[in-house]
């Protein structure tokens, strides 16, 4: 293997919303195909296990919460996985077996305290099988607060691969100009955005990330109708309302300048390859270093808590 160049894959596929093993097993199907094209990173989209639940409400309204939606998040709930757990065993072992660097949006249940708040999360995975990290989204957006806490600084991963550093922020932490620098600061030299944004303006998102922060951006999005969603949900008569297409897609790879490696797909499922050059990192660095050559620490600081929150601290002095 060329250590400064990595075949990349980027994975475009509906979600099995509520439905963990089956994703588990998704991902197992997709890490194949990858390998039989010679990937050594595959990127899976944002919350690809169990879904992104788009278009549901769980019952929720300000002010009042009903039981049928309380039951459709329980269920949600059950489709989380434990980090590490079992589910990630299971992921190493299709690592392992597709020798790829494997990375995937989860929904990730807490294994403190009351077992019960999720996290929107990344996971990061080794070819060897390894686990090697995790995200959790700092800030989610608007309504998916309900479903998933904030993740703290503790999480701001960044791991270490032959061909480079690679850091990611989930869709729209990736409007947070902190949390970018925080990732340039750590040296990425590719950044994951998987994301559930299909719009025009997160294609204008990704060229900006890349051309900033001089550095590979792969973004995966899922592709999404109302097939995906299981039809005993207590609130799916609220998709009625919804187009048959929920999320169109949009993944591609951006290069270190901002032009496209991979235009965007959509509209179906797909992985997208490329192979990424990361002597084109450090050229691209020549006129622009926003954590180097082109920053004024003389004006301007960034101060970055990446300690553990905890919420609870017991003492027992008899210990």
């Amino acid at each position: 293997m060329n250590e400064r160049k990595v075949r990349a894959a980027v994975v475009q596929a509906a979600p099995v919303l509520f439905d963990k093993q089956s994703a588990i097993q998704k991902i197992a199907s997709y890490a194949k195909e990858a390998q039989a094209q010679g990937a050594q990173l595959l990127l899976f989209p944002e919350v690809f296990i169990a879904g992104y639940p788009r278009g549901l409400s769980f019952g929720a309204r300000v002010g009042s919460r009903t039981m049928e939606g309380r039951k459709d998040w329980a269920k949600y709930w059950g489709s989380a996985i434990e980090i590490p757990g079992e589910d990630t065993e299971l992921l190493g072992e299709i690592a392992k077996e597709a020798g790829v660097y494997l990375i995937i949006g989860v929904v990730e249940r807490d294994r403190e305290y009351s077992h019960s708040t999720l996290y929107n999360s990344i996971v990061y995975i080794g070819p060897d099988g390894r686990l090697l990290g995790k995200h959790r989204k700092l800030m989610p957006t608007g309504s998916e607060r309900l479903l998933w806490g904030q993740g703290d600084g503790s999480t701001l991963t960044v791991i270490e691969t032959p061909f480079g550093r690679i850091g990611g922020l989930i869709c729209w932490e990736n409007y947070m100009p902190l949390a970018r620098t925080a990732l340039y600061a750590k040296g990425i030299d590719i950044l994951v955005a998987p994301t559930a944004d299909a719009r025009d303006t997160w294609q204008a998102t990704l060229q900006h990330i890349a051309c900033e922060g001089r550095c590979y951006v792969m973004s995966s999005n899922q592709f999404v109708t109302k097939d995906s969603y299981p039809a005993d949900l207590n609130g799916y008569a609220e998709l009625a309302q919804e187009p048959d297409t929920l999320c169109r897609g949009g993944s591609t790879i951006v290069g270190p300048l901002g032009d496209y490696v991979t235009e965007p797909v959509y509209g179906q499922e797909c992985i997208l390859y490329a192979d990424l050059d990361m002597e084109a990192v450090t050229a691209s660095r020549f006129d622009f270093d926003v954590v180097g050559h082109y920053n004024r620490p003389d004006v301007f600081q960034l101060h970055v808590n990446e300690s553990k929150q905890s919420i609870v601290t017991f003492n027992n002095e008899d210990e």
